[in-house]
């Protein structure tokens, strides 16, 4: 596996931060408090502040692509969307666990934990989730942590309802907004690459369950197989052109709007 700085980095703070919400006795992960839990990340203060009526709160790059995904999202809908972004990190740590092994599936995992559920930990209060299982998987990135969380986040993704339509049409928002920034400057960034294939795989997984019609489930399959593997590729001109990806996106919003 190549060494990407950023992903080890996330890594080591999403670890530190999990270590310190056991210390704290805060399994649902409210270390920020009640007023600072819910900035920051690709799904914290962009949904927060969309709930609120406003257009977000975002900056950097994925965050701002991811933000895009949670405006005008229905508040019956809100959580369904916020435990499908989340679920997405997880399916794709699955798949990178596969391939790069547990340590790379852990870091994405715990970059999921600090960008959407953590900043938005209160938001999430009502889901049924067991903070521990999440975590679990953070911590150790095996195949059967994985499996546990990816059960649970089905389960609570169910629980929640609100429109399955209406989440997949956000998810492959999401997703193309942080694949516009995922090759810049000539240099391919390799966390924003596996951070909006999981949001794809989250849209697809949402569009099956969801009981979608079948050309839908077949348009976010489209949007998935846009990444040709869960390793992000060394050149900008091997990936697929972000007007592709932003098409097919396109497509599955539309298909989902009524």
């Amino acid at each position: 596996m190549a060494f990407h700085p950023k992903l080890w980095l996330t890594l080591g703070a999403a670890l530190t931060l999990t270590a310190a919400c056991s210390e704290q006795g805060h399994p649902g992960g409210e270390s920020g408090g009640e007023s600072g839990g819910e900035s920051g990340g690709e799904g914290g203060a962009a949904a927060q502040g969309e709930n609120e009526g406003g257009g977000g709160g975002e900056s950097g790059a994925g965050e701002a692509g991811a933000a895009s995904g949670y405006a005008g999202v229905p508040s019956d809908s809100l959580l369904a969307l916020r435990i499908a972004h989340l679920k997405g990190f997880y399916l794709v740590a699955q798949r990178a666990q596969a391939v790069e092994g547990d340590v790379s599936a852990a870091a994405l995992v715990g970059q999921g934990l600090a960008e959407v559920y953590d900043p938005a930990v209160s938001a999430f209060g009502s889901a049924q989730l067991d903070a521990a299982v999440l975590r679990r998987a953070a911590e150790t990135g095996s195949e059967a942590d994985l499996a546990a969380a990816v059960a649970a986040l089905d389960a609570a993704q169910t629980a929640a309802g609100g429109s399955a339509a209406q989440v997949v049409g956000s998810l492959a928002d999401i997703s193309a907004g942080i694949y516009r920034d995922v090759g810049v400057d000539g240099a391919v960034d390799p966390v924003e690459y596996q951070h909006a294939l999981g949001a794809a795989m989250a849209a697809q997984a949402t569009a099956r369950a969801g009981g979608l019609p079948a050309q839908t489930i077949t348009d976010t399959e489209g949007l998935v197989a846009m990444w040709r593997g869960v390793t992000a590729p060394e050149a900008v001109s091997e990936l697929t052109p972000v007007g592709q990806v932003q098409a097919q996106a396109s497509r599955i919003r539309l298909a989902t709007a009524g």
